[in-house]
């Protein structure tokens, strides 16, 4: 079964920092774009990083310099490595493979004092 599973949403506080993991399984995404988008209630998805093929990176103006992507080809995954968390980072956070326009149920980040 082709699928991304991401994993380590939690409840943290401002300030505070976070790795989200993206792990695939039944298609190798070791040479593949991976892109995370977050939802916040009752707001569209959005766009927020990029992992290109050859490991480079983009991020929206509003994560830039407080979230970091890196892979892991041994183990298949992307991480999304989050500091200084806001407030306005709530949200649910999605992996998704582009070329095969595959996505993750998505993992939870809250983050309240």
């Amino acid at each position: 079964q082709v699928q991304l599973v991401e994993s380590g949403g939690a409840l943290v506080r401002p300030g505070e920092s976070l790795s989200l993991s993206c792990v695939a399984s039944g298609i190798n995404i070791y040479s593949r774009a991976i892109q995370w988008y977050r939802q916040a209630p009752g707001k569209q998805r959005e766009w927020i990083t990029l992992i290109t093929g050859n490991d480079g990176t983009n991020y929206h103006d509003s994560v830039k310099g407080r979230f970091t992507l890196a892979r892991d080809r041994y183990k298949n995954a992307v991480y999304l490595q989050m500091s200084n968390l806001k407030p306005e980072d709530t949200a649910v956070y999605y992996c998704n493979e582009p070329e095969g326009q595959l996505w993750g149920r998505g993992t939870q980040v809250t983050v309240s004092s």
